[in-house]
């Protein structure tokens, strides 16, 4: 069965895991830091310019923000970490939120990381990825912005990643849509195949 992102619409944002959708069918939720174009690239994939809101300002998204494809698959846009000027408390919220989310939600099959290709793999960006291994959630990275890279620094960036983690890496510019057709492709089979 194919599967149509462009149909994506808006459901809802939850600030407790408690408060979300209900928990059933699938679902691929988006992590990354805060600055790193992680609504922007949700927006180029799906070819729905909007559906996940932007700011200038890092760390806008402070919800869990769930998109319905169909009655049984879903998007979350996870908040970005480690950069917005907010209070520790808050912060902490956050960390909560998206613990409790990663932790406890069922309908979760895979996780994408976005990260910024001139500064990957930060120590966030690895503590999250062990966190996965150990909770034995597949991770997908896409290393967002590659545009800013010149070809071989991009390639050359990839490799060292992908070397480092053992796990799929892509090269993704949400601006140039470089890479957004594999990763989309890639969405949908693990949307239409759990197993994956």
């Amino acid at each position: 069965m194919s599967l149509d992102l462009r149909r994506i619409e808006y459901l809802s944002g939850h600030p407790r895991l408690e408060d979300c959708p209900p928990d059933q069918g699938v679902e691929v939720a988006f992590a990354g830091r805060s600055n790193v174009g992680k609504s922007s690239l949700i927006n180029a994939l799906c070819e729905r310019r909007g559906i996940a809101r932007t700011s200038s300002e890092p760390g806008r998204t402070r919800l869990l923000h769930f998109f319905r494809i169909d009655e049984e698959r879903r998007l979350v846009d996870l908040p970005g970490y480690g950069f917005a000027r907010v209070s520790r408390n808050e912060r902490a919220g956050w960390q909560k939120m998206v613990e409790d989310y990663l932790t406890r939600r069922q309908s979760l099959i895979r996780l994408m990381l976005i990260m910024d290709v001139r500064h990957p793999l930060r120590d966030s960006d690895r503590l999250l990825l062990q966190w996965c291994a150990a909770q034995k959630l597949p991770v997908d990275l896409l290393l967002n912005k590659a545009d800013k890279f010149s070809h071989s620094q991009a390639l050359q960036t990839q490799r060292a990643v992908q070397k480092e983690c053992e796990t799929q890496t892509n090269l993704v510019s949400a601006r140039t849509k470089m890479g957004l057709e594999h990763v989309r492709q890639r969405l949908c089979d693990c949307l239409n195949n759990s197993n994956t």
